[in-house]
Order: structure tokens, then C-alpha cells, then sequence
């Protein structure tokens, strides 16, 4: 459990103290894919869905749900341009809350869509970078 830093001794959670750390520009991508019905689709491309534009209310929900990961996901920190801790979560959080919200804004079309794929695709900033090959 030494290798968690979230984790102590004992394997209970806890807060990390990244005071000490240095503040750097930190970036982190995130993607995950929905797939529906050809008519859901086009309902989506088209602008058609009885709810609103699809893609925008996904747009602002992915937005909004990057700056409340902190309050989402626990032991998770703030995210800024410059910072002391990563913003992989913040990323996770806004492409996983556009698809569910796609999911929503879409349901009454096709029920069986599925989220698929949610995953970091780059990180950038700290002590390391990392892009997914």
C-alpha cells in the first residue's frame, strides 16, 4: 500500500499534502465514446431532440463537471493553469458527465446506448508527462 499516496500505513484513506510542491502548468486529456441508434444520431446531428442542442448542453455539462470534480470525486484537488497537483480527474469527470449527459438529453430516442471508453489520453505538467500511444 506504500505505493498509494492517498493511502497510509494502514491502507485508510487520506488527504495529501502537496503544499510543499511547486506550482507548474498542469494539462490532462480525457475521451470516451457513446454509441447509438442511427436515428438517435441524426436526431443529435440534426438538432432535433426534443430536450435542446445536444452537443452544447454536453459542451457546458463536461465544462461544469471539470470544476466540481473536487466536490465529486474524494480526495481530489483543485485544478488551475498553474498548479501543485494534477488535473487527470478534472479531465475523467468532464468527458464522462458530457456522455452521460448526452445519454440523457438522448434516452427517449434510444435507450441502449452505451458509454464506452473513458480513458486519459494525455497528461502534461509536474513531475512527469504522459501521451497515450
Amino acid at each position: 500500500m506504500k505505493d498509494l499516496s492517498h493511502l497510509d500505513a494502514e491502507g485508510r484513506a487520506r488527504m495529501v499534502d502537496v503544499g510543499a510542491k511547486s506550482e507548474t502548468a498542469r494539462t490532462a486529456r480525457a475521451e470516451g465514446s457513446i454509441r447509438m441508434s442511427a436515428q438517435a444520431l441524426a436526431a443529435v446531428e440534426s438538432n432535433a431532440v426534443a430536450k435542446g442542442d445536444v452537443i452544447a448542453v454536453a459542451r457546458i455539462a463536461g465544462i461544469m463537471a471539470a470544476k466540481k470534480t473536487a466536490e465529486l470525486i474524494p480526495l481530489t484537488a483543485w485544478a488551475s493553469t498553474h498548479g501543485k497537483t494534477g488535473v487527470e480527474m478534472e479531465a475523467l469527470t468532464a468527458a464522462s458527465v458530457a456522455l452521460l449527459t448526452i445519454y440523457d438529453m438522448a434516452k427517449a430516442i434510444d435507450r441502449a446506448m452505451e458509454i464506452s471508453g473513458v480513458r486519459l489520453t494525455e497528461k502534461r505538467g509536474g513531475k512527469s508527462g504522459w501521451t497515450r500511444e
